[in-house]
């Protein structure tokens, strides 16, 4: 399998689920029985596919007074043509650093092509930052694949490291109408937890 590595549930690090902080084979005493090493590792492998249960439905949008400025950035989308997230600004903006190989990251994807469509005439956006190492040769087929609508841009390490590093994909970040990160998602969330959070935007601004 691949290799463990720390991280949120639901999300991938390295090219590898990091949803669990445990490597299983060095956890599990040989004396175990079989049945029980395979509940265990069963168990385990629960924590890294799924999204964290039991969270509120209620927004997570920090108030105004604890927003930080989302740190300005100029990529290129998949026709050549640099992009700046102060170009977005007065909107509100889902910022996803995704890869094609990220597990999680396939989930959300079509949840957010469709908040593109549902909820662009009301001054909305998804902005989502690739950060495949092979680049163009493997995002450009994959979002045609999966219908991508909105403006997909190819990631650099600088980018990453201003927004903290992005050590886990996918992250998430909901930036309000005045340039500001208004909440941020680590690893896999609900599909509520999002819409949650955008119709606390919409509706306050």
């Amino acid at each position: 399998g691949p290799p463990a590595s720390g991280g949120a549930p639901g999300s991938c690090h390295e090219k590898s689920w990091s949803g669990s902080q445990y490597n299983w084979r060095q956890v599990i005493p040989l004396a175990i029985p079989v049945r029980a090493a395979v509940l265990f590792l069963c168990l385990i492998l629960a924590a890294c596919s799924t999204a964290p249960r039991g969270r509120s439905a209620a927004s997570s949008v920090k108030p105004e007074a604890e927003r930080k400025e989302a740190p300005d950035f100029s990529l290129k989308d998949g026709d050549g043509r640099t992009v700046k997230l102060s170009d977005y600004r007065g909107k509100v903006v889902l910022l996803n650093f995704w890869a094609t190989w990220c597990g999680p990251c396939k989930l959300e994807i079509p949840w957010f092509t469709e908040f593109e469509t549902n909820l662009k005439d009301r001054g909305f956006a998804v902005l989502g930052v690739s950060m495949d190492e092979d680049g163009w040769d493997v995002v450009k087929p994959f979002v045609a694949r999966l219908g991508v609508n909105y403006r997909m841009l190819l990631g650099t390490d600088m980018v990453a490291q201003q927004y903290g590093g992005v050590d886990a994909l996918p992250t998430s970040f909901l930036i309000d109408r005045e340039g500001k990160i208004a909440s941020t998602h680590v690893g896999l969330v609900s599909r509520r937890d999002y819409e949650n959070d955008i119709q606390a935007l919409l509706t306050t601004q």
